[in-house]
Parts: C-alpha cells; sequence; structure tokens
C-alpha cells in the first residue's frame, strides 16, 4: 500500500508536470508577450518537427538504439523536395518522393545496425555526416525558396480562429498512433522486451533484427513528414536546415524519463518534456537569447535530466526497499 503510494507520488512524471507548470507559470506573469496569441502560435509552430521526430526516437531508445542522423535526414529530404519543386515536378510528386528519401535513408541506417551489426551510435554519427552531404551535392550552398502557394498557407495559417498552427497538425494526429502503439500494442511490449534484454527476447521468439530495422525505417520516414512541415513552416530548403536538432529530439526523450539504457519510458513524460523545452526555447527567444546560447542551455538540461533521473531512481529503489522489508512479517520471539 505504501509502495504503490510512491510510485503514484514521487514518479518522475509528476516532478516534470510540476516543472512545466512552473515554468509555464514564470513565462505568462514575467515574460513580457509570451502570453500573447501570435507569441502561443509560433511556440508551437516552432515545436513541431521536434514533436514529430521525437515519437520514433522514443521508441528507438527503447529498443536500446539511437539515430543521430534525424536532423540531418530532414535537411536531406527538405533538400530533395525544393530541388523537385525547382524542377517543376508537381507538389503531390515532390512530397512523396521526399518521403520516399526519408524511408530510404532510414532503411540503409537500419540495414548497417541490423544486419551488419554495427553500433547505431557509431552508424548514425557517420551518416549524420553523409546525409547532409549528400544534400550539398544536391543544392550546393544555395536555397529554394519558391513553392506553390497552398503549400506555404499550411506553413503559416492557423486552424480557425484557434492559435494552433497548421504545422502542428500532423503531431497531433500521429501522436496518439504512437502512444497506442507503444502501451497497447503486442510490438509495443516486443520493444520493451527488446530494450530490457535482447538476447531474452530473441529467445522468447521476438523478430529483434527486423523490428529494430523497421524502428529506423520509421525514424526516416516520420523525419520525412518533419522536413516537408519545416520547408513549409521557412518556406525554404537548405542543406544546413536543422542543424542541432537532433540535441532537442535526445534531450526531450531522456527528459521525458525514457532510460538511456532501454526498456524504459512511456509517451506521457515525453509529452510534458516537450512543452517544458518548447516553453524554454520561447522565454530564451524572448529574452533575446541567440541560438547558440539556447544550445548551451539545452545541452546542460540534457546533463542535468540524465544526473536527476539516475539520482531519483536510486532513491526511491532504496525507499521502495525500506518499506518492504518493513512490511515483512516479524518471526516469533525466542523465550529463554
Amino acid at each position: 500500500m505504501k509502495t504503490s503510494l510512491i510510485e503514484r507520488i514521487a514518479s518522475w512524471e509528476n516532478f516534470l508536470a510540476l516543472l512545466t507548470v512552473a515554468v509555464l507559470a514564470y513565462a505568462v506573469f514575467a515574460v513580457p508577450n509570451f502570453a500573447t496569441v501570435f507569441n502561443i502560435s509560433q511556440a508551437i509552430a516552432g515545436a513541431s518537427e521536434r514533436a514529430l521526430i521525437v515519437l520514433p526516437m522514443v521508441l528507438l531508445i527503447i529498443a536500446r538504439e539511437i539515430d543521430l542522423s534525424v536532423a540531418s535526414i530532414l535537411a536531406l529530404c527538405s533538400v530533395v523536395f525544393g530541388v523537385l519543386i525547382r524542377e517543376g515536378l508537381p507538389l503531390e510528386g515532390a512530397i512523396a518522393l521526399a518521403l520516399l528519401a526519408g524511408i530510404l535513408a532510414g532503411a540503409f541506417n537500419g540495414v548497417l545496425v541490423t544486419y551488419l551489426g554495427l553500433p547505431s551510435l557509431v552508424v548514425t554519427l557517420g551518416t549524420m555526416a553523409m546525409f547532409r552531404g549528400i544534400g550539398y551535392i544536391l543544392l550546393g550552398t544555395g536555397s529554394v525558396n519558391e513553392f506553390p502557394e497552398s503549400f506555404t498557407d499550411f506553413g503559416i495559417d492557423t486552424l480557425g480562429d484557434t492559435p494552433i498552427p497548421w504545422t502542428i497538425v500532423p503531431f497531433l494526429v500521429l501522436a496518439p498512433v504512437f502512444a497506442i502503439l507503444l502501451q497497447m500494442s503486442s510490438i509495443g511490449r516486443r520493444i520493451y522486451a527488446i530494450g530490457g534484454s535482447p538476447d531474452a527476447a530473441l529467445y522468447a521468439g521476438v523478430r529483434v533484427a527486423r523490428i529494430r530495422l523497421g524502428l529506423f525505417v520509421l525514424s526516416g520516414f516520420i523525419c520525412a513528414i518533419a522536413s516537408i512541415v519545416f520547408t513549409a513552416r521557412l518556406a525554404n530548403a537548405r542543406a544546413d536546415n536543422a542543424i542541432g536538432l537532433e540535441l532537442d529530439v535526445i534531450t526531450i526523450a531522456l527528459l521525458g524519463g525514457v532510460s538511456v539504457f532501454g526498456g524504459k519510458g512511456k509517451l506521457t513524460g515525453v509529452f510534458l518534456a516537450l512543452v517544458l523545452i518548447a516553453t524554454l526555447r520561447n522565454v530564451l527567444g524572448l529574452s533575446q537569447i541567440g541560438g547558440d546560447a539556447q544550445g548551451t542551455v539545452i545541452g546542460l538540461l540534457l546533463i542535468v535530466s540524465l544526473l536527476l533521473s539516475t539520482t531519483a531512481q536510486r532513491l526511491y529503489g532504496g525507499l521502495q526497499a525500506k518499506f518492504k522489508t518493513a512490511s515483512l512479517p516479524k518471526g516469533p520471539e525466542r523465550t529463554t
């Protein structure tokens, strides 16, 4: 009874929720122009790509993998889309081929990891440079800035009279799908099993290689969707788009309670971390703090989140053991 009460009260998600509410309250009452409709809309739009990419990243980290090339896949798909539009391809065809480019990039990562047995950290560190390099080969240092009006309208319009931008809609559609996939499906249980112990999962009949390959392909596909959102929002396709975005995505996942060692994590905490990071980014921007300094803050937050998470797990484990020991029945007293 006491142990279950501790689990409900002292959870990482509850702490993260309190921290997010505190930061939001500070921003609303202490940061000028934060609570305006325009700023809220811009803050939501600015988090659109991170919100999308963190979904497959969570699944990968739970399965003991990681994809450092997500921002580079986004940039490559953006370049492919921009070049095709510049060459006169219809919007629908350009989108389809950009999505295909993301799927192929994810599959390339997955094959190297699953069938050649290479560490995903090393593989995606290499493809992070390779995919962006291909973008430079295709477009050089230039950019594509002319797109169909319907496409750019998607990047700037909101849903009716609400401050909700259209660019966040793909995330709002996909987030429940990922939550159900992870928490309520057999695939989700297999992903947790792989993260808990890949060897045990393999002996239990889980197709570890196939699932890991599928997760990398899914990551590439979602990055391609994010590239369309990014390009529409900025009306710009360049090979250097989204530099450093992978840092934010990994920070959101780990800050949300996903274990860096795999096997643990839920999307509930990740959504809270997403709101927290988006708010911090927006507040720093309103305070005239540039992108490099923002990256420093996010990097520090990543380190702090790992330290706090590890410390919290140790404290919770100690409290749980203490209450379990206290609840054990005592043996009969000996008489002399």
